[in-house]
């Protein structure tokens, strides 16, 4: 039985999201390549777990690294950044979820507003944060209770901050109380100034990195770098699966 649902419009991505789940490295599922605008709801009756922007898999590598089982319902999010990055800041051209991209991230909304799944994970760049109260504006107007946090890669062990935003909603949560958001505490080191490939490599307790010469294969890295960070994700995952009823 196909348990999950992966929504992914780069190609690169997709067919690295089939491989990875013929090597039995995420959920079992199928994966739909159409733009997020172009899906129904009723596209997604019969599916545990709903990826969107799945790119290459990470919620489902985080939900399993917390031990969150394949056939446990749960919608999660990702949608672009570009229109909520430091560049677009910088250039004044940042326009947030009323962006071409940006908006996508009210596309996705829709779709859980239709289906009202019971766990909802949210996760995206700092530079959403002027946004993020319609957000979660919306998620608590269809009867979620929404927590937020604020976590960096470096936090985990990582040579790197990406610092990250997420949301975590349930809509069975009156027990559960909403914990502090952490801030990262790790000092910024300039990836310009390191060796080659060591951002990529592994570091003490945090298992995984790059391949040498990895980098040189421009479509993976920008998969890679799109990517969420699955053991920041599994941390959220973790505090929410304690927290929650």
């Amino acid at each position: 039985m196909t348990l999950a649902y992966y929504n992914e419009i780069d190609a690169f991505a997709a067919e690295w999201l089939r491989n990875l789940i013929t090597a039995g490295h995420i959920a079992r599922g199928e994966v739909d390549e159409r733009s997020i605008v172009d899906v129904r709801a009723d596209d997604l009756r019969g599916f545990d777990q709903c990826h969107f922007f799945a790119g290459i898999g990470g919620w489902s590598l985080a939900l399993r690294l917390a031990g969150w089982p394949d056939d446990r319902p749960v919608w999660t999010g990702s949608p672009p950044c570009q229109d909520h990055s430091v560049a677009g800041a910088i250039h004044a051209v940042r326009k947030g979820i009323d962006g071409e991209r940006g908006r996508l991230a009210r596309t996705w909304l829709d779709l859980v507003g239709a289906r009202t799944p019971d766990v909802v994970l949210f996760e995206n760049v700092p530079g959403i944060q002027p946004w993020l109260a319609e957000i979660k504006g919306r998620l608590a107007g269809l009867g979620y209770r929404v927590a937020e946090r604020k976590r960096s890669s470096a936090d985990f062990g990582a040579p790197h901050l990406r610092r990250r935003m997420w949301l975590t909603a349930h809509r069975d949560s009156a027990r559960w109380e909403e914990p502090g958001a952490a801030g990262s505490s790790a000092p910024f080191r300039d990836p310009r100034g390191t060796a080659p490939g060591d951002v990529w490599t592994a570091a003490p307790g945090r298992p995984g990195g790059m391949a040498d010469r990895f980098p040189a294969r421009v479509a993976a890295v920008r998969a890679y770098g799109n990517a969420i960070d699955p053991w920041v994700a599994r941390s959220v995952i973790h505090e929410f699966m304690e927290c929650a009823p």
